[in-house]
């Protein structure tokens, strides 16, 4: 089915960020016509490959369908290259768990309410929790002119850094921890460092 004249695309690799997931891969270079690729999947419960809404696609990327949105699923992909009748051999991907294998970007601040001894800080989270998961936010903040850090950790969207001097200025950053059923845990990206002064009595 395959031809030797065909180069199979190289780095192939899924990206996923936020449960948003890709199949990326170089383009195959040949001297004249135009690289078509395809790409399959199949999951661990079904080991049949099907394909996805990626046959004969000029990009040399592929999203995930929505069918393949199951965090906890087991997925394998494929990739070819094809250039009229010929065709490369299939790449596969190492099997992808989107509950373990994807990066957590830091949640977004909202606001910081600054009052003379608290920063009463609102944040919303990268991505919504299914069933059985739950969120945790790690904070740690530090007095700008100093290097020692203090922690706190939260469930909340909306919490206090307290026992804050007055009129001094405060940095705090947030990395989420996504903690699932199994008691599988994944720790995000934090969030760059945000500076607020507290206020005078």
């Amino acid at each position: 089915e395959s031809s030797p004249h065909l180069p199979a695309p190289k780095d192939v690799m899924i990206h996923s960020y936020n449960f948003r997931s890709l199949l990326r891969w170089s383009p195959v270079e040949v001297d004249r016509g135009l690289v078509l690729y395809t790409v399959h999947f199949k999951t661990g419960a079904f080991n049949q490959w099907d394909e996805m809404n990626c046959t004969r696609i000029t990009q040399t990327e592929c999203r995930f369908p929505w069918s393949l949105k199951q965090r906890r699923w087991t997925v394998v992909l494929r990739v070819r290259a094809e250039l009229g009748q010929m065709t490369s051999d299939w790449v596969e991907t190492d099997p992808f768990v989107a509950e373990r294998n994807t990066t957590i970007g830091p949640p977004k601040v909202n606001s910081v309410i600054v009052s003379s001894d608290s920063l009463l800080i609102r944040v919303t989270p990268p991505f919504g929790s299914e069933t059985g998961e739950s969120l945790q936010y790690h904070v740690s903040y530090w007095e700008n002119a100093s290097t020692t850090k203090k922690e706190t950790n939260t469930k909340n969207t909306l919490f206090k850094i307290g026992n804050l001097k007055e009129s001094t200025l405060y940095c705090f950053r947030i990395q989420v921890e996504l903690m699932t059923y199994l008691d599988l845990q994944l720790l995000g990206l934090q969030s760059i460092p945000e500076c607020h002064r507290t206020k005078i009595s």
